[in-house]
Parts: structure tokens; sequence; C-alpha cells
């Protein structure tokens, strides 16, 4: 009886244990098909979602792409009699398409998103894969016209090809300027006269062609001296490449954080008395810019001359980010003069928050700065480098400028978080008065919005939604912002019927306690609120932008992973940008912070609102510097973070490309680059970890990860690895074998966070 009892009341307590996971069976093959096909069933039912929209050049009307069942179509609007109707013929474009480009294609699944109407649209252009075309409407023949302007293709280990050695002809045609043997050169028109403006030019020390910029009198030149920084290089192996046996062998030049920099200083020469003016570089001691590839490098600073001659100006970079300056050089002497000067304790965000636009040929300059805390705009006296007037202020954000109106002296720009209470990454359109006055806004939904205006601005078509709100699109007179007619409202319904739900945006308040936090939850479609689910948080805390989705989409790769059995969500803390200059600074010398106290605040408020959302069990993914925040999730905040899976992470700022880390950890390289490093702190991993990184990498070395795996090994740390052969940056996450490493990714938090067992690919096949 007593062994009876034992065993009965044994049974109870592993009933009582098991119990949730059975009422939480999650992970199965079932779920992983339904996960599978979530983007073919929901990406075309909601019908009358617009995502692009263009005026037709000098005419009343507008092209727009809306969603249709089973597909997208291209419609024509005209604005002043809104009639509508088909703007080509579907068909026979995808037909004539297809036979040119050898592809297939369906009238409803074109491959462009944008139109060109051409020849008072008797024809149009559109880019699709490599090649523009051209489809002639009279009979919808189809032929390339050229490259794609966005195309990124070709192997990036191609040699890069050196730009244009053609001379630069002065604006009255009398001379050229070349560079001969590493010096400037002039020579006439007739080719009968030739000479030196330098002599101390060289290979190691040389005028780059690219540079030469002349005086609209043509009496003067600029150009810019280098001397070539350190040439770092990294060498690839191609382990499998297509076509051969043996392995490849590549070199990729890539310039690191802390390398000597190439050197660039303006000098300026009189064509008349040959003489040359060394430029006193006080001012600009250790500029920074992107780095070239040597003599024939595009890549250089750019002098730019007002039209009176009187001068030339060009903008300084320190190196490290904390000073840039716009420097003005009087053409008669070469004297140069600070006329916008920018000093910050940490930096100066150039990548993304930098705008200027000189009007009145230089007598006035507007500006772009975070000087008072928030990205706004400045009206200057060029000529005394004094602010005439703040144009914009308030504890909101500019996120750019569309157009600067200099007989109206308006500007017409984008910003966000001007509404209090409301979501402040939501972009509005607005138009203000050079003064500071007048400001207008011309949008009005709650949500997102993209305008795009007609080319008199008289008129504007505005898209807008949010992640929880689908798409409406209407045209409206800018003058009075009246509604003139709603050109589509999205409908869901269909969408809904098939078991699509809404994100939920959620805020809670961030480590200081008072500032907002923003984020999105996605939940499985089959959700059961009596069901325990665990949480995987997407992650990229790239302090370059924010980057919780804003607008609706019918369909988010984050839903298909919370369809397996999870609630998967994303959250910009701080150190991202697109807020106050002291939320962006968390990230100053700081990038391993990630916003970690943030985020980990958030998901907390979120368990405490839902008894479902397990935050026992968290799991962390992301690619390129999320893949940087992934594994540092396990290094520094194991006590929150159970699992992490890292795409091609920027593991050390120190390995990772020289513009992107100097801009926010600094220059000359610290302690603080050690203190982010996963390498070096890969001894204190806790919980799973799956690495995974493609052999050419050509946007991370990929010896970033590989050093994370040394140190693990040193360590004595279990962990994963996946190397993709062939893989560049999006390898096993985009475009590069996405199935089998989404698949290694779910499959690792099926197995690490639901603690069951993933489905036996080998045996069932891959789905």
């Amino acid at each position: 009886m007593k062994r009876r009892g034992l065993s009965f009341l044994a049974v109870v307590l592993a009933s009582l244990v098991l119990w949730p996971l059975f009422l939480s069976a999650q992970g199965t093959k079932a779920d992983y098909e339904r996960a599978a096909g979530l983007r073919e069933k929901f990406q075309f039912l909601a019908v009358g979602a617009v995502d692009r929209s263009g005026w037709i050049e000098k005419t009343s009307r507008f092209w727009y792409k809306k969603t249709v069942k089973g597909g997208t179509e291209f419609v024509v609007m005209d604005a002043e009699s809104l009639v509508k109707k088909t703007a080509f013929d579907h068909q026979k474009l995808a037909a004539s398409l297809s036979a040119a480009s050898g592809e297939k294609y369906s009238a409803l699944n074109l491959p462009f998103m944008a139109l060109f109407f051409m020849d008072n649209e008797k024809a149009l252009e559109f880019e699709a894969g490599d090649f523009r075309w051209r489809c002639e409407l009279s009979d919808y023949s189809v032929k390339k016209v050229g490259p794609a302007a966005r195309r990124g293709g070709g192997s990036p280990f191609a040699p890069r090809p050196a730009p244009p050695q053609d001379p630069k002809v002065s604006p009255d045609g009398q001379w050229e300027a070349i560079i001969k043997n590493f010096n400037v050169w002039l020579r006439s028109k007739d080719k009968k006269e030739e000479f030196p403006l330098s002599w101390e030019g060289s290979e190691g020390d040389y005028y780059a062609p690219s540079s030469l910029r002349w005086s609209p009198d043509s009496k003067k030149l600029a150009a810019y001296r280098i001397r070539p920084g350190y040439k770092r290089t990294i060498q690839y192996v191609e382990s499998s490449p297509l076509g051969q046996l043996q392995p490849k062998y590549h070199t990729f030049e890539y310039p690191k954080p802390g390398d000597v920099a190439d050197l660039c200083r303006p000098v300026l020469f009189h064509v008349e008395t040959k003489r040359q003016f060394v430029i006193d570089n006080a001012l600009f001691p250790s500029p920074y810019h992107s780095q070239g590839i040597g003599p024939n490098s595009r890549d250089v600073p750019d002098a730019v001359w007002w039209k009176d001659s009187r001068a030339f100006t060009f903008e300084y970079n320190q190196r490290g980010h904390q000073v840039y300056r716009v420097i003005e050089v009087d053409a008669a002497t070469g004297k140069p003069r600070v006329q916008i000067n920018e000093e910050y304790k940490t930096f100066f965000c150039y990548s993304g928050k930098k705008y200027r636009f000189d009007t009145q040929d230089g007598k006035e300059i507007i500006w772009m700065s975070e000087r008072d805390g928030w990205n706004h705009l400045y009206l200057y006296d060029a000529s005394t480098g004094a602010v005439k007037n703040q144009i914009t202020k308030g504890e909101w954000v500019v996120r750019g400028v569309d157009k600067v109106d200099e007989a109206a002296r308006q500007i017409w720009f984008q910003a966000s978080g001007m509404y209090p209470g409301k979501d402040p990454y939501f972009i509005h359109y607005y138009r203000v008065n050079f003064d500071g006055t007048g400001l207008t806004p011309l949008t009005e939904g709650e949500g997102n919005h993209t305008v795009v205006f007609s080319s008199d601005r008289k008129s504007y078509v505005d898209t807008w939604s949010r992640a929880d709100f689908p798409p409406v699109c209407e045209l409206r007179r800018t003058e009075d912002r009246k509604l003139l007619g709603e050109v589509e409202k999205a409908d869901i319904r269909e969408l809904v019927k098939a078991g699509w739900r809404a994100p939920e945006v959620f805020v809670a308040k961030g480590r200081d306690g008072k500032t907002d936090i923003w984020g999105i939850i996605f939940r499985p479609t089959n959700f059961d609120p009596k069901k325990k689910y665990p949480v995987i948080e997407n992650i990229y805390a790239g302090p370059q932008g924010s980057f919780v989705p804003k607008s609706f989409s019918a369909f988010n790769a984050m839903q298909s992973l919370a369809e397996i059995g999870f609630i998967v969500s994303q959250v910009d803390g701080m150190g991202t940008s697109n807020r106050s200059k002291a939320f962006h600074d968390v990230c100053w010398k700081n990038i391993g912070d990630a916003g970690f106290p943030d985020r980990i605040r958030w998901h907390k408020a979120i368990a405490e609102k839902y008894p479902y959302y397990d935050i026992s069990r968290v799991g962390i993914y992301g690619g390129s510097a999320g893949g940087q925040n992934s594994t540092g999730a396990l290094l520094f905040h194991p006590e929150f973070y159970k699992a992490a899976v890292s795409f091609a992470g920027c593991h050390d700022n120190r390995m990772d490309k020289l513009w992107w880390n100097e801009q926010w950890m600094g220059f000359p390289i610290g302690p603080e680059y050690a203190a982010s490093s996963n390498v070096d702190n890969a001894f204190r991993l806790r919980g799973k970890l799956l690495l995974i990184v493609g052999e050419l990498d050509t946007n991370v070395d990929p010896a970033s990860t590989m050093q994370v795996v040394n140190a693990l090994i040193k360590a004595n740390k279990v962990f994963d690895l996946l190397v993709i052969p062939g893989g560049s940056h999006g390898a096993g996450r985009s475009s590069e074998v996405p199935e089998y490493g989404e698949r290694k990714r779910n499959d690792f938090f099926v197995r690490n966070l639901l603690g069951v067992e993933p489905p036996d690919w080998n045996k069932v096949g891959k789905k």
C-alpha cells in the first residue's frame, strides 16, 4: 500500500510538472508548416494597400501601386478630375518582359516597384533585376536600356574601376585641368600650351583627378592633395566556388578603426600667375573622410565654389567625429575661415543627420544641428558665421528636408515626435519659413506618412498607416491641405478572416523611469492566452537609426517565427537614433550597452500585464550590429536572456569597418572598445549560443565571428557554429540559403526555449 501510494503521488507530481508542457504543445511539424505558409497566405489579402506612388512630370496625373487579390497592379489617377484608370496593359507588359528577360512574370506579379513615364507617356521605363527596361506602349515591345541604378550585384572582389581620367574643362572652355605624374597640369584647348601648376606630387602624396574644381570665372582651380593611409586588406578563401573543385582566393580592401587614414588637404591655384596656395590647416588638422583606394579614387572631399568665384567651401569632419566645420577659403589669398562650427563632447552625427543648403550664392546657409539637444534647422549668415535664427525648435526632431524654396523662403521637411503622447517615430510632413514662422503641418492621420508632391507642389499624395492600421492613400491640395479625394483605403477583412492579427504596439518606461520606450509584439495566429509562451527578441541596436516597424505590413517575418510557438518582439532602446541627442548619446563609446537596460524593463512591463509572456524563457537574435547585440545579451545580461542566434556579427568594433565604428566608439581607440567586445568578454558566456557567418562577408570581416569562436573555445564554453560556404553578409537570413539559416535559428529556439526536439528534417524532408 505504501509503495502504491508513493507511486500515485509521483504520478500526480509528474502530471503537475508536465501539464504546462502538454498545454503548450508548440514547435511541432504542423507549426513549422503553418509558419512557412504565412507569407503566401497573407501577402495579397489586404486589398487596396498602396505602397508606392509618383507624379507624371508636368501633368496633373500620378501613378500608384496597390495590392489586389492575387498580386499588385499600377493605377493612374488625375488629380483634377479624380478619374482613375489602369496604368498600362499588365498582361501585355508581363508577356513582353518575360520574353525579353527569359524570366516568367504574370500580370499581377510584375518585378518592379516604380514607373517612369517617358516621351509624353508614350513609353514606360522601370528597373527589374540588374537592368533598366523600356516598354513602348504603342506595341508593348520591351528592351534593355542600361544597368539598374540600384544594382548592387557583381562580385565585391572584382577590381574597382578607376574613375575617368578625362580632363576638367574650364567654364570658359579655354583650359583643361589634368593630373600628370601625380601633379596638377593645365593645357590649352588647342593643346599647344601645357604647363604644371604643382611639382611636389608623388605616388605617396598625390593630387586626386576627381578633386579638380574650376572657379566659375575660370581664373582659379581647387584640388585635393592626398597622402594615402594604411591599405589594410582582408584575405578570403572561397571554399566551394561554382563550377570548379579547388577553392578560390580573394583580397578585399577594408580599413578598420585606428588605421592611419588618408590625409586630404585642399590646395588653391591661380591660373594666370601659376601661383599655388598651400592652405593653412590649423582649422582642419585631422580630417576624416571615407577611405579611398589610391591615386584614382573618386572618394575625396568636394570643394564648392560660390558663383561669383570669391571663395570655395569644404566640410571638415575631424577624425573621431566630435568636430565638424564648414570652412570657406578666400580665392584671392587662400586664407581659410570657419563659417559653421559644431563641437560635441560625444559625437556629431554626420551619418544621417547632416544637412546643408546654401542660399543666395552663399550669403545664407541652412544647417542641421543637434546643438540644443534635438535635431533642428538653423539659418546662418555665411559672411559672419553667426546664427541669424533657429528655424525649427522643440522637443521633436527634423528627419529630413524635402525642398528649399529660395524664392518663397520656405523649407519643406519631415519630422517626428511633435505630438506628445503619440508615437515619437511617426514621420509627418511640414512647411516652415526661413525665419521660423509659419510652421504648417501637411499631414493629419495618426501614423507613419510618405508624401509625394506634384512638380508644382500644388497637390500631394499622402500614404499613411501604422503597424496595426492598414494604409490610407489621400490626395490633398497644398494651399489649404484640403482633402481632394481618397485614393485608396486598404480593406483587410479577408486578411483578418484568414487568421492575421495585428501586432501590438507597447510602450514602457526606460532605465531612467521617465523616457518612453516603444516596441512591437507579434503573437501566433493560434494564440491562446491560457498558455505560456517563450519570448524572442529581434534586435538591431545600430546607432545609425531606429528599427521597429512603424508602417502596416500584411506579412512580417517575425510573425512566422511566432507561429512556431513563441511571442516575438522588437524594441528601440536608448542609444538608437531619431529621438533626443541625450537618448542617442547612450551609445557613445558604449555600443555594448545596446539599450539592454531599457529593453529588459520593457519586457518586464509586458510580463506584468500579460501572464502568458514568459520572461523566464527569453531568446534573442540579430544580424550584423544585431549579431553583436544578440551575443552580447548572453555575455552581459545572462540573468535575463537564455538563448541567442547571431548572424554575421561585428563582435569586436576594432575588427569592423572604420567609418561606422569610429562614429560611435570614437578615435583614437581606447579601452571602451575592449569593454564592448564579445571577443574579450566571451569568457562570460552563459546560456545557449548559435553563431552563423558567411565565409565571404565583405561587410563585416568573418574573422570577427571566428575570433569569438576562438575565445569561446579557449574559455571551454559550449556553443553552436554554422559557416555558410560562399555566403556573404546576408548568409542564412536573406537571399543566401535563407530557408536553411532561418530553420537552424528556429530549431535552435524550439530546442532551447520550448524544450522540445524539432522535427527530424533529414527524415521528413525540407519544409
